[in-house]
């Protein structure tokens, strides 16, 4: 029975809860950007390995599959339309990528925080390398609706990395 409750005291039998995060861009992955970490939803945190099949002469039972490349989805952050006197770095980048056709890529970081006994500490995180914009939108507007404006922003990255705190 005491080797069950030391069992519980190393594992956590409460799973974190995915709505207190921040999200963090370092331009030039140094300089934190200290406006906009803060996000309705992110999503696209996956990766996948691509697979290559190789036959094998003579052999018809099964065929060899070999790890071949990472793949990654884009990650996508949505917040409401910001209507905040103090420009917003990201959508100035968002801007010049789209407008300019120039890039900037930076490191971003998405950050999973833990209540711990009345303050908020971080749990986990995911480090995005020379993240960069290939998407944006904005929700409908509608005339009949009373909804938030959102505003969807993907990135692409080169690869990312998950971190345990």
């Amino acid at each position: 029975m005491e080797a069950l409750e030391n069992f519980k005291s190393i594992i956590d039998p409460n799973p974190a809860l995915s709505h207190r995060f921040g999200v963090f861009f370092f331009a030039g992955g140094v300089f934190p950007n200290p406006i906009d970490f803060r996000f309705q939803k992110v999503s696209g945190l996956s990766a996948e390995i691509q697979t290559d099949t190789v036959n094998e002469g003579g052999q018809n039972l099964f065929a060899h599959r070999l790890p071949g490349k990472v793949n990654y989805n884009n990650l996508v952050l949505e917040r409401g339309y910001s209507t905040s006197f103090v420009p917003s770095p990201l959508t100035q980048e968002f801007n010049i990528a789209f407008s300019a056709f120039k890039f900037a890529p930076s490191n971003v970081i998405v950050t999973l925080f833990h209540d711990f006994e009345g303050t908020s500490a971080p749990l986990g995180a995911w480090h995005f390398f020379k993240a960069y914009p290939v998407k944006w939108s904005v929700s409908d507007l509608d005339g009949e609706s009373n909804t938030v404006l959102i505003d969807r922003m993907e990135l692409a990255y080169t690869r990312f990395q998950s971190i345990r705190l």
